[in-house]
């Protein structure tokens, strides 16, 4: 089998200026953070975020990589807003669609589906067709005749997901409680990049977890990236929780642009995720 591992230094060699980059995760939940931090450490600007949003599309925002963002919700979890999105979205800094799960959900599905929409009763009856008025409707040809929203199908250049475990080939496995929709936005996708938690033998996946736990398969990534400690610091169930006490402090510090000009020094101008792992140590 082709050996697929990469560095994130190569990842962001293959992304361009005005890219539409899906980021897979849930909220504060395994997101691929040190994919994200490789591109806040490149020029990459004009990007358009596609995202179930958590501190990947704050801290996109607040360096200015994002033009437009495309998601169902942004939040931290445990801390309802995501502050740097907030402050984005409400200044007109960025352009966003504000779609719901299920639409975003099945905009995914469309692309991975090579259809150009799909019908759907979510979105009807709420002022998610007011805020996005180019979505249109479809009546049924059926005998019902019904009037359904057509999501249209959301492509993505680029998606960047974060598994726990993963070979050289590009299966990988997910060990918490939920895939999230991190297959569908790999196949919504021309080029799929997936960092882990820790790159194993093929054998030794159903040593980690059970069969239905590999929902990745190698024809669905183009390259590997292992990156321990690389969702923090959100999630990455069983291997660690989100660190809640590194979340309070990037929230605090994104009230204040000289705490976060300090914050951005310490950890995001990390050269590299060993350097970022040594400067959360320092900071526990």
């Amino acid at each position: 089998m082709l050996d697929k591992v990469i560095t994130d230094t190569e990842v962001v060699a293959q992304l361009r200026d005005g890219m539409t980059i899906g980021i897979g995760g849930w909220g504060s939940r395994r997101k691929p953070m040190s994919l994200v931090r490789a591109i806040l450490r490149s020029s990459l600007k004009d990007l358009t975020v596609v995202s179930y949003g958590g501190p990947d599309v704050g801290l996109l925002c607040a360096a200015g990589k994002i033009k437009k963002a495309i998601t169902g919700f942004v939040s931290l979890d445990s801390i309802p807003l995501e502050p740097n999105f907030r402050r984005a979205r409400q200044s007109g800094a960025i352009d966003s669609v504000d779609l719901d799960e299920g639409l975003l959900q099945w905009g995914l599905y469309a692309a991975a589906n090579r259809l150009p929409f799909l019908p759907t009763r979510a979105g009807l009856g709420s002022d998610v067709m007011t805020l996005n008025p180019e979505l249109k409707t479809v009546r049924s040809p059926y005998a019902d005749g019904e009037s359904l929203l057509a999501m249209p199908a959301i492509e993505l250049d680029v998606a960047l997901i974060h598994m726990n475990r993963a070979d050289a080939a590009g299966n990988g496995q997910y060990l918490g409680p939920d895939l999230y929709f991190d297959d569908l936005f790999c196949m919504a996708a021309k080029q799929r990049f997936m960092s882990c938690e820790r790159i194993v033998p093929t054998e030794s996946f159903l040593r980690e977890g059970p069969l239905q736990s590999l929902r990745i398969h190698r024809g669905m990534v183009d390259g590997v990236i292992e990156a321990p400690l690389g969702a923090h610091f959100t999630e990455c169930p069983p291997d660690y929780e989100r660190d809640e006490a590194f979340q309070r402090a990037y929230a605090e510090a994104a009230r204040d642009a000289d705490a976060y000009a300090r914050f951005e020094e310490k950890f995001l101008h990390a050269p590299n995720q060993d350097a970022y792992r040594r400067a959360v140590g320092e900071q526990r």
